[in-house]
């Protein structure tokens, strides 16, 4: 083989600046459908459509059309600023994901007319002839037609490691989106946009379907139901008012609108859009995008994490971990300086490498040597090579000539496959069986392995072939992709959480298996292989998944087939990754999470989320604070059940003894004002439990909504609500006029509110020692109970419109009596029930 020469440009002329015009207009830019930015109006329009932010505003119009303007104003404030913040999101991850496009929007050098040109990869067209160098990302598929050069393809497969590409359909196949890691070449376009490889993943992106939101689901059937029961209730209560206790029909119909919209569940809609937009922005404080809000919900119920070993686990970054003599062996970690008979190993694996290269591997050599030798007589940064030998299919090796003294005598430094390096130097059968015998045995421990060899020659005409020369077989590198460092504590976080993590990864089953123990990620030996997975039905793969935590070889297809079938095994599946190869399961998974800086586009289009800053321990971060979200999404339902069963019951009882009213329609708005606050505000606010990462993940069908949380709910509010009628009908016994009355229970119920948040907060807690300090708005809410009582009380003009009186020492009996009651109820069915968190 001749030695590395740059491809003959000139003698190629590409396609005709007309006739590539023709063919843009006719097969279209080249590039893939459905990566076009969101209009700011597209993002708007996604968001007011979204049926709970249309019931808000409809809940919102109707106290305004009613004439009660404090809680429509609220209301409708309250949903604005919950617009706004969604948009802000959206706009700011839209802008993020646009800025990462642009940084990795490919140029290409193509041939027109005989000349270089520089073009955006979008205009590149079938037959179009690329100019390729180290550092060039391929703007669409092409086969090399000269030169010779290696292309990382892990977006593709994930291997790490680039690929040898020589001219010819057969081994010299370009695709899209790859990269150039070294040498030159010229190579012609096959296909552009959908028809390449990553189109073709664009395809089985498009036809999968994203998972629907169990959470938004379960709120909308919740808020159908409880709909028709609040108008069937406030039908019953105007019949009541008319009917029953002789009130006017006005009145009647007055009051039972205002208990209908007292009780219609317009508080879910408002907790589950503050809750989840606010979790968006506290994720993206930890470096996390929300692309799509529902996947917060989602996060706290994840039960298998598949993760992508190149770029997820790993660094992506190659490194020398190991350096193998016969006999003897160095390890790179935790070693205090380089043993003298590995020196010259280093030097020539040093000399066989560009001083400035491209390629990771070579990188990594430079870097190593650079560290151990600096400053030594062994590196030779001065020198430069006379001439150097490519990789050839027939010979997997480089070598690299320097000049030695006199014009004829020459040093040679080679390094490649150790099998091909061990047959350059004419080892005899025994000392080859050796050295590859130390090649399977890092090939095991995870490594790639390189051989390294130097030699003399004298001579002024070059050799065809290295085979030419003579060469003394030095030693073996051992290379090593490096977990992140952040990996194994989040590893072991994600299984004190009863996450199980399933490493889905193109590479060798040696090379998971390794880095596998080294996260911690699992100890069991069996590798479930691609090909594997193909010969399997659902059923049968199913049970084996359960006995196996790695898959390697896998393809993009594949993938995909687990993430599916993990689904319907009952799992809520997370799925990271980086490549393209990973888009189609990063959509397909409850929650796909695309890492940001070194993902694609592809990768960061089909992801619910986005890591920022590549970190392994943001993903655990975000499934904490999704657990928190959901914990407190249960909270806050539990405490809207509980506070609108006293109002629906003081409401409705009364009329049937024929008691006075106790209920305005403006004490009811009133005690809305405190109970959205308190809902979408303080309890958003509430810290996480000590215990939220010990727990396993919550069961499929959990919900917010689920009968035990609104039972316990109901009784909470119902005992609540005896307690209140309870003393009025004594204070009514003890003659107390009905105005005095019902300001002990107007009184009552909103202290009363107070101490159902109390309740429901921190169920694993009393309502005395129930940490009141982790959270800045609880003294807030205080503060905002005592001063609307103060307004209502104080206040002449409200105290009249509100028939309310100021209270005598019987009315502030039964008011202390009726707290202390309330106060022992909801502890001792606390202590009773321990009502779920």
């Amino acid at each position: 083989m001749t030695p590395l020469k740059a491809p003959a440009a000139g003698e190629l002329r590409g396609l005709s600046r007309d006739e590539a015009a023709r063919r843009l207009a006719a097969d279209g830019p080249n590039s893939l459908p459905g990566t076009e930015p969101k209009s700011f109006l597209r993002i708007v329009r996604g968001v007011v459509t979204e049926p709970m932010f249309l019931m808000l505003l409809v809940a919102g119009g109707l106290y305004l059309a009613l004439g009660d303007t404090a809680e429509a104003i609220f209301l409708l404030s309250a949903v604005f600023a919950v617009i706004a913040i969604t948009l802000v999101q959206e706009r700011k991850t839209q802008r993020a994901l646009e800025s990462l496009r642009d940084l990795s929007a490919p140029r290409a050098l193509v041939l027109r007319d005989g000349e270089e040109v520089r073009i955006a990869g979008r205009e590149v067209v079938l037959g179009d002839l690329l100019v390729l160098h180290e550092g060039d990302r391929i703007a669409a598929d092409a086969v090399l037609r000269e030169g010779q050069l290696d292309a990382n393809e892990s977006l593709l497969t994930g291997e790490a490691v680039p690929v040898a590409k020589l001219p010819g359909a057969e081994g010299g196949a370009l695709f899209a989106s790859t990269l150039v890691t070294r040498g030159i070449g010229i190579a012609e376009v096959t296909a552009t946009a959908g028809a390449t490889a990553v189109g073709r993943i664009g395809e089985a992106l498009a036809r999968t379907v994203e998972p629907r939101s169990g959470l938004q689901d379960a709120s909308r059937r919740l808020i159908r139901n409880l709909t028709v029961a609040g108008l069937s209730l406030a039908s019953l209560y105007f019949l009541l008012n008319w009917w029953w206790d002789d009130h006017a029909l006005i009145d009647s119909l007055l009051a039972s609108i205002a208990l209908t919209m007292a009780i219609l569940p317009e508080e879910i809609p408002v907790i589950l859009t503050v809750f989840l937009a606010l979790g968006a922005w506290r994720i993206a404080q930890r470096k996390v995008l929300t692309r799509r809000v529902p996947a917060v919900e989602a996060l706290g119920a994840i039960s298998v994490l598949a993760v992508d070993k190149t770029g997820t686990l790993t660094r992506n970054h190659m490194q020398v971990a190991e350096l193998q003599l016969s006999g003897q062996r160095f390890d790179d970690a935790g070693a205090a300086e380089l043993p003298e008979d590995f020196h010259a190993l280093v030097e020539f694996a040093m000399l066989a490498t560009p001083i400035d290269p491209f390629d990771p591997m070579e990188k990594a050599i430079q870097t190593f040597g650079q560290r151990w030798l600096q400053g030594t007589e062994h590196v030779h940064e001065e020198w430069s090579a006379e001439f150097e030998y490519g990789l050839s299919p027939e010979i997997l090796a480089m070598t690299r000539v320097f000049p030695a003294g006199a014009p004829d005598r020459h040093l040679l430094a080679t390094k490649g496959a150790p099998e091909a390096v061990i047959d350059l130097c004419h080892l005899p059968d025994e000392a080859a069986r050796a050295i590859l015998g130390q090649v399977e045995a890092m090939a095991a421990r995870g490594l790639r392995v390189l051989g390294v060899a130097r030699g003399r020659w004298t001579g002024q005409v070059r050799p065809r072939s290295q085979h030419d020369f003579s060469f003394e077989f030095l030693g073996l590198l051992g290379f090593v992709d490096p977990p992140r460092a952040d990996v194994p504590a989040a590893i072991a976080e994600c299984r004190t959480a009863g996450i199980r993590i399933l490493m889905l990864t193109g590479d060798h089953p040696a090379t998971a298996r390794a880095i596998a123990q080294q996260v911690g990620l699992s100890d069991r030996p069996e590798v479930l292989t691609g090909a594997e997975i193909d010969a399997l039905d659902d059923d049968t793969l199913g049970e084996r998944l359960r006995h196996v935590d790695l898959c390697a070889r896998m393809q993009p297809e594949q993938k995909l087939r687990l993430v599916q079938l993990l689904r319907r095994n009952g799992e809520v599946v997370a799925m990271t990754g980086d490549g393209v190869n990973d888009a189609p399961a990063l959509k397909a998974a409850d929650v796909g999470i695309a890492m940001g800086e070194r993902g694609t586009d592809v990768a960061r289009e089909a992801a619910a989320l986005v890591l920022l800053d590549d970190s392994f321990a943001s993903i655990v971060a975000a499934i904490r604070q999704g657990r928190r979200i959901y914990d407190n999404i249960t909270k806050a339902t539990r405490f809207v059940f509980a506070v609108h069963v006293p109002i629906i019951i003081l409401t409705l009882i009364p009329p049937l003894l024929h008691w006075p009213v106790l209920l305005m329609p403006v004490h009811i708005v009133l005690l809305e004002l405190l109970i959205d606050p308190a809902c979408s505000i303080l309890f958003e606010a509430e810290p996480e439990s000590a215990d939220i990462m010990q727990r396993p993940p919550r069961d499929l069908g959990a919900s917010p909504f689920a009968w035990r949380n609104l039972v316990v709910a109901v009784i909470q509010g119902s005992g609540f609500a005896g307690v209140l009628l309870l003393g009025f009908g004594g204070l009514l016994l003890s003659s107390v006029d009905a105005e005095q009355g019902r300001t002990a229970v107007f009184a009552a119920l909103v202290a009363g509110l107070f101490v159902l948040i109390l309740a429901n907060r921190d169920p694993a807690h009393a309502l005395i020692a129930s940490h009141a300090g982790r959270n800045r708005w609880l003294p807030r809410m205080l503060a905002a109970n005592v001063l609307m009582l103060l307004l209502a009380i104080g206040i002449p003009y409200f105290r009249s419109i509100m028939g309310l009186a100021t209270p005598g020492l019987t009315a502030m009996a039964g008011l202390s009596g009726m707290l202390a009651l309330t106060f022992l109820w909801l502890e001792g069915l606390r202590l009773s029930i321990r009502a779920p968190a």
